[in-house]
């Protein structure tokens, strides 16, 4: 078995360079998406506004698209730690879940703005192989979330055990997909409604 070697400190300080470098350009985009709009605001102008080089935002962010999916992710996962207290006290699996559905509703909302570029970017994943670079650093972050929630209902029994819970989680993030998509566009939806109705025939089936 071949075994990885540790990161270098060179290459350590590397890494954490790389991430101050995109979170300042990430936050730099943020502010020019939300004062000019994400359409109007274009690559070069993120450089100059973040003192870089057009060169070392494209080295980083090939896409406008990428800075959401980036911001995003840190988004989701900050949002994430704050509410696993939260979310481990909701006593059943299926509460839990309704739980985790009415805060992404929210924060869903307080991005709608952004969600059909950055839907339209995470498409292009569709195909690319599982663990590959691009799907890594564009994803959430959520897969290994909803894996841990369907694994923890199988063992007290509440979910079915003879699909894995990486198949329970891709099939439940499909879902909350094809809902957000349907809600961007109808202007007055609710989508936490949607989310629930798919959580409803997830759990329950859609046989009579």
């Amino acid at each position: 078995m071949v075994t990885k070697r540790p990161p270098t400190a060179s290459q350590t300080r590397r890494s954490r360079k790389r991430e101050l470098t995109e979170d300042h350009l990430a936050a730099t985009a943020l502010k020019l998406f939300d004062a000019h709009g994400f359409e109007a605001v274009t690559m070069e102008q993120i450089a100059a506004a973040a003192d870089v080089a057009k060169g070392t935002l494209y080295n980083h962010f090939p896409v406008k698209e990428a800075l959401l999916a980036y911001l995003f992710r840190q988004e989701i996962a900050t949002g994430m730690q704050q509410l696993h207290g939260a979310l481990q006290s909701q006593k059943t699996f299926a509460a839990r879940m309704r739980f985790l559905l009415r805060e992404s509703a929210r924060w869903n909302e307080s991005r709608r703005a952004y969600m059909p570029h950055y839907l339209r970017f995470r498409t292009l994943d569709v195909g690319a192989p599982a663990g590959s670079d691009r799907q890594q650093r564009h994803s959430s972050g959520s897969q290994g979330i909803l894996e841990a929630l369907f694994r923890a209902g199988q063992d007290s029994g509440e979910v079915r055990k003879d699909l894995s819970p990486s198949k329970l989680a891709s099939l439940f993030e499909f879902m909350c997909f094809g809902a957000v998509v349907v809600w961007l566009g109808e202007p007055d939806g609710d989508l936490n409604e949607r989310f629930q109705f798919g959580l409803d025939v997830l759990l329950n089936g859609a046989a009579s």
